[in-house]
């Protein structure tokens, strides 16, 4: 089984279980780097990537949450996801790139259209705000 394979079963098993912080921790090099569609730097390290993961699991990850197709190549995968929020239509890409043994180093999201992304800037400021209350 490819790297990319490996880390994509233990990535579906995290999300279908609510993308939970934990989980997300174990599946995470510590030096892995998120790139956000709404956030122009790389966010650097596994504490920030989770707290983005987990938001974006409570926020994009709703009941119409669904992914289209995944394409895999060596160490990359692919994965293109359809949602709605607030009845707008959303599409984008999640590309995440693994390391050998299957754990997350580089997770890159891509969001369209326009109105769908300011969807999610939105709703994932709300949800960061509350993690950080909470």
């Amino acid at each position: 089984m490819s790297p990319a394979a490996k880390g994509l079963k233990h990535w579906h098993e995290v999300i279908d279980g609510g993308s939970e912080p934990a989980a997300l921790t174990n599946i995470m090099r510590e030096e892995a780097v998120f790139h956000s569609p709404v956030v122009h730097t790389p966010q650097k390290g596994r504490p920030i990537v989770v707290a983005y993961l987990s938001a974006a699991g409570k926020t994009l990850g709703n009941d119409s949450f669904h992914y289209l197709r995944e394409v895999v190549d060596g160490n990359t995968a692919v994965l293109e996801f359809q949602t709605e929020m607030d009845g707008i239509q959303v599409n984008g890409i999640d590309m995440i790139t693994f390391d050998d043994e299957g754990l997350i180093t580089d997770f890159k999201v891509m969001v369209r259209p326009l109105k769908a992304v300011n969807k999610v800037w939105e709703m994932m400021a709300e949800q960061l705000e509350r993690m950080k209350a909470g």
